[in-house]
């Protein structure tokens, strides 16, 4: 039995989930999925230009594994712009780097790290220590973001 994928920390999720050409119609269409993972490797190398493993420490994953997730990520894209597809962001085995909770007896907020949660979830509440927290829900897909698949076509 395989043990399960370690979480690969995502900074945050994309305002926009999805990127399609324009003058082709919706129902021609074919589209490629590209993860949040693969998003933010792309994010993290080519556009604020950190070598590999700057990279990979960001993502609390492997140099190896980085440069798995990014070549997939880039061959994805290529694919997209040369072959003209839709380009749908999503799922993915990651998490955020920052995640709140909230206490349903007083209110209160917090941010919990990445880090802290890989090791453990917290139990309560850091100011009146009660045990009856919740995570709060991620944030709200932006504009032009939608839930779930939109286009049609075979996943890459």
């Amino acid at each position: 039995m395989a043990r399960p994928a370690k979480l690969r920390c995502v900074a945050r999720l994309p305002s926009i989930g999805a990127f399609r050409p324009v003058g082709i119609p919706v129902a021609a269409l074919e589209g490629v999925s590209l993860t949040h993972e693969e998003l933010e490797s792309v994010r993290l190398r080519d556009l604020e230009g950190l070598e590999q493993e700057a990279c990979a420490e960001r993502m609390r994953i492997s140099r190896p594994t980085f440069h798995r997730i990014l070549d997939s990520a880039r061959k994805k894209l290529a694919d997209a712009l040369i072959n003209g597809k839709a380009i749908q962001i999503e799922g993915g085995n990651f998490e955020l780097a920052q995640r709140r909770f909230k206490c349903d007896d007083d209110g209160h907020e917090w941010n919990v790290p990445f880090e802290v949660r890989a090791q453990k979830l917290p139990v309560s509440c850091p100011v009146c220590s009660s045990d009856n927290i919740q995570p709060t829900p991620l944030p709200p897909f932006g504009p032009g973001r939608r839930c779930g698949r939109r286009f049609r076509g075979g996943r890459r």
